[in-house]
């Protein structure tokens, strides 16, 4: 009965969710031309407003738990487990006053409304994933400029999503190379639960009543840990143990 209650739900939800940046993208470009990137960011984050609004169509709930007080005087790399797309647009609002910027594949930077926009002017990085001659210096040209801007990079080191909500290893040399060039960051890991369940039954019709969940845990000083590595593999214990799959 659920699921096919979900048919229609998910049918406004898409028509919603279309309509939804195929408006905010003229008014990005708008912003972006005519006032330059701080107005883009304000359209950005009521962008993201608006599609976690999209998501309420289909029963979806969204809590996130920071207890932390982060400043924005420091850079900040935000490492987290990927379950969703739906991961993207909550960290981008609740972490909106540190400019969240994202290590994102080629294929989005181009073909989707306000999202490709956003993506080519508004501070992320596009990689070739099949290319390190491309990828590896385009991220280090990436870790260079959150150092200097004091804004906040976003990584997901499991590469691709988890479709059960079971953490992937980590695939470390991306997040290896913003260790390196942001050595003033605060590393921030983030628990994300139950994105995956929007998901449940594919992309058409979608799940039901998700209750995503996003935990920060304690931000941690870079330069506290000599050995990266053993930053890494406390960055990934932190994260992983706390998924509920």
């Amino acid at each position: 009965m659920i699921k096919l209650l979900s048919y229609p739900l998910t049918a406004i939800y898409s028509f919603t969710f279309f309509l939804t940046i195929l408006i905010f993208h003229p008014i990005q470009a708008f912003c972006y031309r005519v006032f330059g990137y701080p107005a883009l960011k304000k359209s950005v984050d009521l962008l993201q407003f608006f599609l976690m609004r999209c998501l309420n169509i289909l029963g979806t709930r969204f809590t996130f738990d920071n207890p932390h007080n982060i400043s924005t005087d420091q850079p900040l790399i935000i490492v987290a487990n990927h379950q969703s797309m739906y991961d993207i647009s909550p960290i981008m609002w609740y972490m909106r006053k540190h400019h969240p910027k994202f290590i994102s594949k080629m294929e989005l930077g181009k073909g989707i409304p306000s999202v490709s926009y956003n993506l080519r002017h508004g501070g992320s990085v596009l990689i070739d994933r099949k290319n390190p001659r491309q990828s590896l210096p385009a991220i280090m040209k990436f870790g260079e400029y959150i150092e200097n801007t004091k804004r906040a990079a976003v990584i997901f080191p499991e590469g691709t999503r988890s479709k059960d909500g079971t953490p992937k290893p980590f695939q470390t040399k991306g997040l290896e190379i913003l260790l390196k060039k942001i050595p003033s960051a605060l590393v921030v890991p983030i628990t994300i639960n139950n994105s995956w369940k929007t998901l449940r039954y594919g992309k058409f019709p979608m799940g039901l009543g998700t209750h995503i969940k996003f935990t920060v845990h304690k931000p941690i000083k870079v330069s506290t840990f000599v050995n990266k590595q053993d930053l890494i593999n406390s960055i990934e214990t932190t994260i992983t143990q706390h998924i509920k799959a």
